[in-house]
């Protein structure tokens, strides 16, 4: 897989360091190290003692680590840590609500996402996604839901988080940002539901989904991996760009440079060469 590309990144708590291991070996594009929701408040120094250790342990593993939010009595103690081992990639920054809030996590050195939670930070979203060492975003659905004060898992609620979707497309292409990640699938034995909504967030233009359960990452992997027809036909359409015409055809299809753009993406997306 292209390391630039990542379709899941699995979350494991900080309070569960022998889970790390397990994490890494699920596959999945990256694993994030969670010292924020997954961690009781009187057990946060304990998570963060533990990521610290087995980091220093193990120089050469790479992870992601999901911080306390702005304004929490212990963010400062875990950038300390994210920045004193290499293996922390990238910072995972919850319920940001302003660009201000992204500059004090960027000043530990690593590439910073930003998790949407809140109606604050979807309004300010537009300076956030612009705001110097931004990677990538998310959201966190369940959050941003209590927030605006919808049903969550009803057709009314999800029209309403399809506009926040919206709202991360938009403006992770205008800041130039690594595609989006969408939003947990909360229910671990629903797998049909989670490649139901792996498509839908596939079809909109998201890069993958946050995990919360190993079994989660091989289903998420699947479903956005393009079908052996969808590469074939990727693979027909630039054999037949290589002529250098502007427009021609394909099995009976107009192709021009949208359609070569999108035969590029699939090949991309499924790790291949792309000519």
């Amino acid at each position: 897989m292209n390391p630039g590309i990542i379709r899941s990144a699995l979350f494991v708590p900080a309070t569960r360091p022998d889970r790390i291991p397990k994490a890494l070996a699920t596959g999945a594009d990256s694993v994030i190290v969670d010292l924020e929701d997954a961690v009781a408040e009187h057990l946060k120094s304990e998570a963060r003692h533990h990521l610290d250790a087995f980091l220093a342990a193990d120089p050469s593993v790479r992870v992601l680590v999901r911080i306390n939010a702005a304004g929490h009595a212990q963010q400062a103690d875990d950038l300390k840590v994210c920045a004193a081992h290499p293996g922390v990639f990238g910072v995972l920054l919850p319920k940001v609500e302003s660009a201000a809030q992204v500059a004090d996590v960027a000043a530990c050195g690593r590439p910073v996402w930003p998790i949407i939670e809140s109606a604050r930070g979807l309004a300010a979203l537009a300076e956030i996604a612009s705001a110097t060492s931004v990677e990538r975003l998310s959201f966190g659905a369940l959050d941003l839901g209590l927030d605006l004060g919808l049903a969550s898992g009803t057709p009314g609620a999800e029209r309403i988080l399809d506009q926040a979707r919206y709202a991360l497309l938009l403006q992770s292409r205008l800041a130039k940002l690594a595609p989006p990640l969408d939003s947990v699938f909360p229910d671990i034995k629903d797998l049909h539901g989670l490649a139901r909504m792996t498509r839908d967030a596939r079809d909109m233009g998201f890069g993958g989904l946050l995990c919360i359960h190993p079994s989660q990452v091989a289903v998420v992997h699947e479903t956005l991996m393009p079908s052996a027809e969808e590469l074939a036909w990727a693979q027909r359409v630039l054999s037949a760009g290589a002529s250098g015409e502007g427009v021609f055809v394909v099995d009976g299809q107009m192709v021009d440079a949208p359609v070569l753009g999108r035969a590029r993406r699939l090949l991309q997306r499924a790790g291949q060469a792309v000519p």
